[in-house]
């Protein structure tokens, strides 16, 4: 065993010298057009120990390098018997013996694309495949280098490639569609490495975002043949948002629906994202996006910005969304009293879209002027009793109206009527004091010098009062029994006093003669509210009323005081009548807070043989019959 290792050892390392020098030089790529042809530069080395006898042969085999593999033959020197898809399309270029073994192939088709390998036979054992081999590539149409990325607005390079292995046609280049490229230079160049040799031609210029998509092409031809080959391609330029475009400022109705789009031009497309005010509302990657809003209340009014932002760039687009609804209520002082002189400023704010007009109305009358806002105020200089009253204001727009009030009370100090005065009755004198302000003053009557004769102890006088909102009304009989002034009539000298918390006022009454003597009507309650007046009149009786069927001209009756009448009839026709002033009837002057109510005393008078009024019942809601007198 020892002895077969001595001897195989100094074999293998014969077999390893050999082997190392058997080597090989060809393009391990190489590229060809479609009909085109290609010359595969080759030479080769074998062992120096080796010296062919009857020259050197070599075969060109596709695909595989070893016989046993039957792999097609390309080109074989010591026989024409080649794969039936290389016949009559190769042809050895190189001189065997002088270790060339350059191939050329013609009419080349895709088929043809692969791998390719020599083997050498120098004769005798000393056949050796070469492991190393060209890679063929068939090309229909030329290679463009295109840079990973474009981007706008930077210089970009396009080169275009055609193989030049081909020693009888030699190409030409083209770019086809630059018109529209901004200032364009083209630039050609032949490239040879590894002993390929390649045709270039590069286009350069600057991208705008207007040429995203744009088409380009190269166009590779052959002089003198008809081979023509093209290849397009599409721009696909890198620009941040150029424009952001969204819906112009709406106006919208309060409750209704709107839709808002964005859409942003930019490569590649960006996250669009609705702003409102800090809030983003939506957002998504996308080219448009819309927001949609429901049931739309005040509060969405505002200004809403779309953003688009691709990595590239930024840029955003707003727009002004308007609800438009009819008048909140307004929001107005409190009711409040004041004290008359006191200046005031009503205010009245409301919103409303569009802004409405705002009117203040006192009791339903216009005060003020109108404005056309969200508030107004109403200024109230040295405030007296007539701007006593409720107060409105009225906000009003194209889409509804709405209003809010408030109630002003004036307090005042007592003022006298100039009803208040003292005149001649029958029983003698009455004087009347009336007399507003608010609080509701109270009335007193002082009789300082007794200048009227009345009974001291029993029957001096009758005392009556009446408040009817803020006026007060007092009135008090004196029985006339003795002492004349000079013009002949009573003597009276009665002083009306009326005070709140206000001020205090103290009037001496003005006495009036009357030439009619007077006789009361007093008119009860009515609406259960107690009203107590008292009128004094005296009736003079001119002629009896003779029924018309007797031919005797009716009287008229008249009555002592024109402004005051009154007449009544019982259904059983007795006379009625009720005295004022009866015994018993006074009470002892004093303030209003001090007396009770007393009976109400009225007078009635009976007409024999009243006639109806034309057009009238004739007859009462007690059914009783009644006539009405009018005093000419």
């Amino acid at each position: 065993t020892m002895w077969c290792l001595e001897l195989l050892l100094p074999l293998l390392l014969i077999i390893h010298n050999a082997s190392s020098q058997w080597n090989i030089w060809l393009p391990r790529d190489i590229s060809a057009m479609t009909n085109s042809c290609v010359v595969i530069p080759c030479s080769f080395m074998y062992p120096s120990g080796i010296r062919p006898v009857k020259g050197i042969h070599g075969i060109w085999y596709f695909g595989q390098p070893y016989p046993q593999l039957f792999p097609p033959v390309v080109f074989k020197s010591l026989t024409d018997v080649v794969h039936e898809s290389f016949k009559g399309r190769t042809k050895l270029l190189g001189d065997l013996n002088q270790r060339n073994c350059t191939l050329l192939i013609g009419n080349i088709g895709a088929e043809h694309s692969g791998r390719y390998y020599f083997r050498a036979d120098v004769g005798g054992a000393n056949k050796y495949s070469y492991p190393d081999f060209t890679e063929l590539k068939v090309l229909d149409q030329p290679n463009i280098d295109i840079p990973e990325e474009i981007v706008s607005d930077e210089s970009l390079e396009l080169t275009c490639y055609a193989p030049d292995n081909c020693p009888d046609m030699t190409p030409e280049i083209q770019w086809m569609y630059t018109d529209y490229l901004p200032d364009p230079e083209f630039s050609s160049e032949n490239l040879e490495e590894s002993n390929t040799a390649v045709l270039s031609n590069t286009l350069t210029f600057t991208p705008r975002p207007m040429h995203n998509g744009q088409l380009l092409g190269c166009r590779v031809y052959y002089p003198n043949t008809t081979l023509v080959y093209e290849r397009l391609i599409s721009l696909d330029v890198k620009y941040p948002p150029r424009s952001v475009w969204v819906n112009v400022s709406s106006e919208v109705m309060e409750g209704s629906s709107v839709t808002l789009h964005c859409e942003v031009d930019s490569n590649p497309p960006p996250r669009i994202s609705w702003m409102f005010g800090e809030e983003e509302l939506l957002w998504d990657t996308a080219s448009n996006i819309s927001l949609s809003l429901d049931d739309v209340t005040p509060a969405n009014e505002g200004i809403y910005t779309c953003v688009g932002d691709n990595g590239y760039g930024i840029m955003n687009t707003s727009m002004y969304l308007a609800v438009k609804y009819p008048p909140h209520e307004p929001v107005v002082n409190d009711s409040m009293t004041v004290l008359e002189g006191t200046s005031l400023a009503l205010h009245c704010s409301t919103q409303g879209s569009p802004a409405p007009t705002l009117t203040w109305l006192k009791d339903g009358e216009l005060v003020g002027t109108i404005t056309a806002d969200e508030l107004s105020v109403l200024q109230i200089v040295e405030i007296t009793p007539h701007e006593d009253g409720q107060y409105r204001c009225l906000a009003e727009n194209e889409h509804g109206r709405a209003s809010s009030s408030l109630n002003i009370t004036v307090e005042y100090a007592p003022v006298l009527l100039e009803e208040s005065k003292c005149t001649v009755v029958r029983e003698g004198v009455q004087c009347v004091c009336i007399a507003t302000g608010n609080p509701e003053p109270i009335i007193e009557f002082y009789l300082p010098d007794l200048n009227v004769t009345i009974n001291e102890t029993d029957g001096r006088y009758n005392f009556y009062t009446h408040t009817d909102g803020h006026t007060s009304t007092a009135m008090i009989k004196l029985r006339e029994k003795g002492e004349r002034a000079d013009n002949g009539g009573p003597a009276v000298n009665v002083h009306c006093s009326m005070h709140n918390i206000y001020g205090r006022e103290s009037i001496l009454l003005e006495l009036q003669q009357e030439k009619k003597y007077m006789m009361a009507v007093i008119v009860g309650t009515i609406g259960g509210v107690a009203v107590i007046a008292f009128i004094i009149a005296a009736v003079r009786y001119v002629g009896h009323n003779n029924k018309k069927e007797n031919g005797n001209p009716r009287q008229d009756v008249v009555l002592e005081n024109p402004a005051l009448y009154y007449s009544a009839v019982k259904k059983d026709k007795q006379n009625l009548r009720k005295k004022v002033g009866e015994e018993g009837d006074y009470q002892p002057v004093g303030s209003m807070a001090g007396l009770e109510r007393r009976e109400l005393n009225y007078a009635a008078l009976e007409f024999i043989g009243g006639r109806p009024r034309e057009g009238a019942s004739g007859r009462g809601d007690d059914g009783s019959n009644y006539s009405e007198i009018k005093a000419k």
